[in-house]
């Protein structure tokens, strides 16, 4: 996978503006669907944005695992949250699990601010793309 940068574009903070992903020769796509800040069990520990986000990303990485894939294989991600204020103000502590989770920026992502979600207490969703080669250059 590689991020794209348009020439003479600032790097973003954080994201990537696009990624390019080859499946070499071949390989899968895996969508994970909207992750919120609740475990395996449904049940919320927290109502800290941060904490959510960072239940949300383990979840996502916990699909991925399901499906033979890792976060360095996430190609897109979309965050809803309910409070654009509070999820700005809660950036240090989600840039921290986003460090210690998933481990890279080079993501196209998008977030989006939303009257609601379905769960009442939950802040925030995200939603994970992901393509894994069938052999990966890593490896190789």
């Amino acid at each position: 996978m590689q991020a794209l940068l348009p020439e003479g574009w600032r790097r973003p903070k954080g994201y990537a503006n696009g990624v390019s992903a080859t499946l070499c020769p071949k390989g899968r796509q895996i969508f994970v669907a909207g992750m919120i800040g609740w475990d395996a069990d449904e049940v919320f520990h927290t109502d800290d944005f941060a904490g959510q986000a960072r239940q949300a990303l383990h979840n996502a990485v916990a699909v991925l695992a399901a499906g033979g894939a890792e976060p360095r294989h996430i190609v897109r991600m979309t965050w809803y949250v309910t409070d654009k204020r509070e999820y700005l103000a809660a950036l240090p502590g989600i840039g921290q699990a986003f460090r210690e989770l998933i481990g890279h920026y080079d993501i196209a992502m998008s977030a989006v601010q939303v009257a609601a979600l379905m769960e009442d207490r939950a802040k925030v969703e995200i939603e994970v793309t992901a393509v894994v080669p069938d052999r990966d250059p890593d490896q190789a």
